[in-house]
């Protein structure tokens, strides 16, 4: 696993595409090839289960509870950032159910509603910021606090929106939210003895990271493939599925640039929750859904999370490129007529 993860790190900067997610449409091509069954299968969910722990452990490790904190003084930023997240989504997944099953079978309907619930990205949300000329500590703050209330939040989300339509009992889902509160409030709980120790091994987090959802891939798409996934999914499906994904995406990007915008923020702000505020996280959204639909096949139900990680990958960099290019501009411009200003009151010295 460890040499594979390396191999596919370094495709990284020579592919068009996401490194990680060719790893995952990999792991899933592996899946339908040669999936586990039996004892095989049963071996890798409990690996699956103590990877999913691990990570939600080094979670807890590695967010500090202290600079989310004190980050709330910008309390409008975040909880614009947390409303798109946690309400403007979950709006639009509920929405998404309104598709006939005909058009969109409700296994992706579902996934698609499961997309809408989790916390953003941390990495990805952050770097675009920094490339748009953002407002990167805020940045940062926000992305830990949508991962922070996530843990709490994504469980009940799912358990109240989901189980109204039939994908899960709500009971399920708050026995899951202590599977994964229990690891991330021992890390945190550790966090002041281990955390330097943790985030210097960057090897042990890399493989952790993306191992733990390879894991999550291979064993959702292996018991799917068993269960006779090909059956249920056509390439039409798939296609109103890109479509419902992609609109979701529009949605949220256009609310996300429009509304700070009337709401008064400065420019480094708006960059801020347009690229936190449309993030979806696919590092905890597969975890979660491994922990919390063990038993109900996952692997259509995450299908929507796995587009829409590249969808938003692609767009926002494209956006990023852009609006960092004209805050260059505008930069350039600005200390051009300050120069040119400091010339003329020169001259006028002299």
């Amino acid at each position: 696993m460890t040499v594979l993860l390396s191999r596919l790190g370094s495709l990284r900067a020579r592919l068009p595409v996401d490194a990680f997610l060719l790893s995952i449409l990999l792991t899933v091509g592996i899946a339908a090839l040669l999936p586990a069954r039996g004892g095989v299968a049963e071996g890798f969910s409990y690996l699956t289960t103590l990877a999913i722990g691990a990570l939600f452990f080094l979670y807890g490790v590695r967010l500090s509870p202290r600079e989310a904190i004190a980050g709330l003084r910008h309390w409008r930023l975040h909880g614009s950032v947390l409303a798109a997240t946690f309400v403007l989504f979950p709006l639009l997944g509920l929405a998404a159910q309104l598709i006939p099953a005909s058009v969109l079978p409700r296994q992706l309907a579902l996934g698609v509603l499961f997309l809408c619930c989790l916390p953003s990205t941390m990495q990805a949300s952050v770097a675009f910021t920094s490339v748009a000329r953002g407002n990167v500590p805020a940045a940062i703050c926000a992305a830990s606090l949508s991962n922070l209330a996530g843990i709490v939040l994504t469980p009940l989300l799912v358990g109240v929106l989901m189980s109204a339509h039939g994908g899960i009992s709500g009971r399920a889902v708050v026995n899951v939210a202590l599977q994964l509160l229990a690891p991330f409030l021992l890390g945190q709980l550790l966090r002041r003895w281990i955390a330097d120790w943790v985030i210097r091994q960057r090897r042990l987090l890399f493989v952790v990271d993306r191992g733990s959802i390879l894991l999550v891939v291979y064993t959702a798409f292996g018991a799917a493939v068993v269960a006779g996934i090909w059956h249920q999914l056509s390439l039409v499906s798939l296609g109103v599925l890109a479509l419902v994904d992609a609109a979701l995406l529009g949605v949220v990007l256009t609310v996300t640039t429009l509304v700070p915008r009337w709401l008064g923020f400065a420019p480094p702000d708006r960059m801020t929750i347009l690229f936190c505020g449309s993030k979806k996280s696919i590092a905890s959204g597969l975890p979660m859904a491994a922990a919390m639909f063990a038993g109900h096949g996952i692997g259509l139900l995450v299908l929507p999370v796995m587009l829409f990680h590249q969808m938003q990958l692609m767009a926002c960099a494209w956006l990023a490129a852009r609006y960092g290019r004209r805050a260059a501009e505008a930069a350039a411009v600005e200390t051009g007529s300050t120069a040119t200003e400091r010339a003329l009151v020169a001259r006028d010295a002299a």
